[in-house]
């Protein structure tokens, strides 16, 4: 289990600026906090070498550009033993945008986003299934996203 790392105030304040929103440039953030912008930029990479901050990402409506089914698969294993070996394969399915290992009935817990139903079927069929060490899946098609954000640092 890894330690928990130790943050200042300063560090946790540029954190809670950059997730309301993440486009502001450091030398705006270093203004709203009384510190130079290229303070905000040693903070960041400092907290970027330590693994607390893992880039940066584009929220996309994949609704609107084509692609209209988003579904969970709840994965069973032949062996739990065989997770980051089954992860590492799903990580080559483009499709695949999430992977979870889960306590409960599923040993994965993974996020598929297809242009449509047929798309999802070659997914499942063709590539899902063809996974070394997935036994078999359950597949819930999610109808509507409410919520996407992250969680308050303070």
């Amino acid at each position: 289990m890894e330690k928990k790392i130790d943050l200042d105030p300063l560090d946790y304040k540029i954190l809670e600026i950059l997730v309301a929103n993440a486009n502001l440039p450091y030398t705006e953030i270093g203004q709203r906090l009384d510190v130079s912008g290229g303070t905000v930029h040693v903070r960041m990479k400092k907290m970027e070498t330590l693994g607390i901050v893992k880039g940066a990402q584009l929220l996309i409506d994949y609704s609107k550009i084509g692609w209209d089914i988003s579904a969970f698969l709840g994965i069973y294993l032949d062996k739990s033993s065989l997770y980051e070996d089954v992860a590492k394969q799903l990580e080559a399915i483009p499709e695949v945008v999430n992977i979870h290992y889960t306590t409960g009935i599923y040993s994965i817990f993974a996020k598929i986003i297809c242009r449509d139903t047929q798309h999802l079927r070659e997914v499942l069929h063709d590539k899902i299934q063809r996974v070394t060490g997935i036994q078999r899946t359950e597949t819930f098609i999610s109808l509507e996203e409410s919520l996407i954000r992250n969680t308050p640092l303070f």
